[in-house]
């Protein structure tokens, strides 16, 4: 599956929870992206859910989850990143 097709898809693809999460937040749900990866202990799943609290505007939290995935605080739109972390997430 591609960047593009997941982005397009309108019915949850058979994919791994982290990518499950970005999907639904894609489509307006962040509660359910939340509730994906909130108690998932893989660095995949923590990256993401930096991404949630950083969309969520709480910074200080996003910072622990960014810490806990061993990746840096993401400088970009979110937007790139959700794209940056489909990507990734899709290639692994």
């Amino acid at each position: 599956m591609t960047l593009n097709e997941f982005k397009l898809s309108t019915q949850l693809p058979e994919v791994s929870p982290e990518l499950q999460s970005l999907w639904f937040d894609a489509k307006g749900d962040w509660e359910k992206a939340h509730i994906l990866v909130q108690d998932s202990t893989s660095k995949e799943a923590a990256w993401v859910h930096a991404y949630l609290h950083r969309k969520e505007g709480d910074s200080s939290n996003a910072g622990y989850w960014y810490r806990r995935a061993g990746k840096p605080e993401f400088k970009g739109t979110l937007e790139q990143e959700w794209e940056e972390m489909v990507d990734a997430l899709l290639e692994s």
